[in-house]
């Protein structure tokens, strides 16, 4: 019996005349995202993808934890195929699950018929299916309510038997919703926001800011592993490093100490929309939480926000950090996010930054040097290149 992996779609279910779109572009994600792995033949139908390997040696193992992290697909079965005849079904069922079935102690039977010609209805699919794996398995119970293992049987082109579905990523496939540019840092909030940001649709480049010598080589490779633990989800990120050494040596040479914070984050949103106006990226991410720290507060954001040109999202502002860290464990970031290399934004940090910063004093206090010829630098000296998952 050859195993096919059953992707059933999510959110994409409820789109209108646009659905189509959607699906083609969760097609074009996984297939991106198995090539890896080997050969696969794929074909959707009743709001589910169908994935069969092709090569006999393909790791289904590897193919399903890829699936589960693509976003758009709502539960990922692994599932056997058989024609629908009742005694196919049956011998599939108690073959497949033997494991499953002989370790159990209670089970059920739970059955879809998408078909409506097969000539046994839903119950009775249940019943005599059950039925079956009584007289094989004695040592079992039948529980409707709390079983060991539920036998899923799915009545469709074919007859499908699985022991049931994992979740997958939810949310609507990367690359529907536009481009966007993430601003990421060596914390625990910012690669959190970037797959906030992708499960929404949309495709997140990166953007980092280092400053030799005052961060380190090991701090960027942090970072580039941050990213690539991202594209698991997220797929293949366009990553930019920044110089940035210059601008905060300026800014600390020639700006009020209690706005050095503001005003380098105001300079950096600069430079990030300049090289999104580059490559067509239309919006901006951060990982700010409002009142986490004191750049992150309402008058502060608003003195940021005033440097832009398009929008800012900031899919975090109204979460606690222990939401934020339980989301960092679950995507897997949260161990690189801890680990002690300094990032740019602890260089020069001012002791008492101001937490309710005037926009009026920050657009003056920045006018008062021209910065111009630093943003232009940093934005030529910009190092691009992709960051797969590993």
């Amino acid at each position: 019996m050859k195993e096919i992996i059953l992707a059933k779609f999510g959110e994409i279910v409820l789109k209108g005349l646009n659905k189509n779109t959607f699906e083609a572009q969760l097609l074009r994600n996984v297939k991106r995202r198995l090539k890896p792995l080997g050969k696969f033949d794929f074909w959707k139908a009743q709001s589910t993808l169908y994935i069969k390997p092709l090569d006999e040696d393909i790791d289904i193992d590897g193919a399903i934890d890829k699936v589960k992290k693509i976003f758009g697909i709502a539960k990922v079965a692994r599932a056997v195929a058989v024609a629908k005849d009742w005694n196919a079904i049956t011998q599939a069922a108690t073959d497949y699950l033997e494991d499953q079935l002989t370790c159990a102690n209670s089970f059920k039977v739970q059955a879809k018929r998408a078909d409506k010609k097969f000539p046994m209805g839903s119950p009775e699919i249940c019943m005599q299916l059950g039925g079956a794996i009584l007289e094989k398995f004695p040592h079992l119970t039948v529980d409707v309510h709390n079983p060991d293992l539920v036998v899923n049987v799915e009545i469709r082109e074919d007859a499908f038997i699985h022991a049931g579905a994992e979740d997958g990523a939810g949310g609507i496939p990367v690359g529907t919703s536009g481009k966007a540019m993430l601003l990421l840092s060596g914390g625990i909030d910012s690669p959190v926001a970037g797959y906030m940001m992708a499960k929404r649709g949309v495709a997140v480049s990166a953007i980092h800011f280092e400053s030799p010598p005052y961060t380190s080589e090991r701090a960027r490779l942090k970072v580039e592993k941050l990213a690539s633990l991202m594209a698991h989800y997220c797929g293949a990120i366009n990553f930019h490093c920044v110089p940035f050494t210059e601008i905060q040596e300026v800014l600390r040479d020639n700006a009020p100490e209690e706005l050095f914070t503001i005003l380098m984050r105001r300079l950096m949103m600069e430079v990030a929309q300049r090289i999104c106006d580059k490559e067509e990226i239309s919006a901006l991410v951060t990982g700010e939480s409002l009142g986490q720290v004191a750049s992150q507060t309402m008058a502060a954001m608003v003195c940021t926000d005033n440097a832009c040109r398009m929008p800012v999202f900031r899919p975090l502002i109204g979460m606690d950090k222990s939401e934020i860290v339980a989301i960092s464990r679950k995507i897997n970031t949260f161990e690189t996010s801890i680990e002690p290399y300094e990032d740019c934004c602890t260089v020069f940090t001012p002791k008492h930054p101001k937490t309710r910063p005037v926009l009026s004093d920050v657009i003056a206090a920045q006018q008062a040097f021209d910065y111009e010829p630093l943003i232009q630098k940093a934005v030529e000296n910009t190092k691009i290149y992709t960051l797969n998952a590993f």
